[in-house]
């Protein structure tokens, strides 16, 4: 059977009236709770690390994850069917446990007793990574290490996972390779994530406001974290080329692509998207994308019969890009970890 197809909308407030104005004041201004995070640096098996970030009720927060942390979670967690949920969050592109979505997603589940993870995409928890590599959309490996990582710190958990963006693609892209053997996830939701990732490296790439707004932002700081890999590793980039990069085309294909094991960047978006894997998804998974969505607008994104019977495709007219702000002046960011916790309490 074909996915189950929502198109619920989502109630935007009318002055924010289209994609951009939604995602731009979302991310920018509309109010949230702030949370604090436990760190937790876990090495890798090729010689790097990855950071975890970690909330819950009943800890306070540190520079570092304590003695006995563990231990204290999977005891409270024997304490309430709520303390028994978990939830792995993974950011978007140069995102972090900091960025507006993964603080009023956090801060809603820690609330309602859960234990929420943020796992941080090599080079995103600031500070630089060991190695050449970084990370990239279809990371479905570093996305396997890290679950693997959260489900043996506690395994008694109900485990959910939720990635937005760059991370809900990778997410979404792991649980189609992983077919049956991801059950032991409760539930996953992928959010504003670009599952044809060509139709959205190239839109990002065309008119003012992609171009000179968003795809400014994020090569702002992934030139500069990648020309300052090349100083630590010489002659392992292509620094003129990365140097002149206008576009989230031309940085893939100069450092991303073939740093990461691509041909080239046509190789990389078309083998590391999301879309061709929903047909294999085998976990009970959200899969929202709004139709306004300016890094990946509606004709683009999949139908019911490009998804297998397991798989909500939700996709409301509004919302733009990791934002669904809802709400009075000047909005608030409640309505995202809502739809999240309807999908994970009933699946729909």
């Amino acid at each position: 059977m074909p996915a189950y197809l929502d198109t619920t909308p989502c109630p935007t407030p009318a002055w924010l009236p289209e994609g951009h104005s939604q995602t731009i004041f979302a991310s920018r201004f509309s109010s949230h709770h702030h949370v604090s995070f436990v760190r937790e640096r876990v090495d890798t098996p090729d010689g790097d690390f990855i950071d975890f970030d970690w909330t819950a009720p009943g800890f306070a927060p540190g520079a570092a994850v304590e003695p006995g942390l563990f231990a204290r979670l999977a005891a409270a967690a024997g304490t309430s069917t709520a303390s028994r949920n978990g939830l792995v969050l993974f950011h978007g592109l140069e995102g972090s446990s900091a960025s507006h979505y993964a603080q009023a997603i956090s801060q809603h589940f820690r609330a309602r007793g859960w234990t929420v993870v943020v796992p941080h995409f090599r080079g995103c928890s600031g500070e630089p990574n060991r190695l050449p590599r970084a990370y990239h959309s279809g990371d479905s490996a570093d996305i396997a290490f890290m679950l693997d990582t959260v489900r043996q710190r506690l395994p008694e958990m109900r485990w959910h996972a939720t990635g937005v963006s760059l991370g809900g693609n990778a997410l979404l892209k792991y649980l189609g390779e992983a077919g049956s053997s991801a059950g032991w996830l409760v539930a996953a939701a992928g959010v504003s994530a670009p599952v044809d990732l060509m139709a959205g490296g190239r839109i990002l790439g065309t008119g003012l406001i992609n171009r000179h707004v968003y795809t400014h932002m994020f090569l702002r700081t992934l030139k500069a974290k990648t020309l300052q890999k090349a100083q630590r590793f010489p002659g392992t980039i292509d620094v003129i080329r990365v140097a002149n990069a206008r576009d989230l085309y031309e940085f893939d294909d100069a450092y991303t692509a073939p740093t990461h094991g691509f041909r080239d960047v046509n190789d990389y978006w078309t083998r590391a998207s999301s879309k061709p894997l929903l047909a294999d998804i085998n976990v009970p998974t959200l899969v929202l994308n709004a139709r306004n969505d300016p890094f990946l607008p509606g004709r683009y994104l999949p139908d019911a019969s490009q998804a297998s019977d397991q798989v909500v495709l939700h996709q409301p007219e509004q919302g733009g890009h990791a934002g669904f702000p809802t709400g009075r002046f000047p909005s608030n960011l409640n309505w995202l970890p809502q739809r999240l916790a309807v999908f994970f309490r009933s699946g729909r």
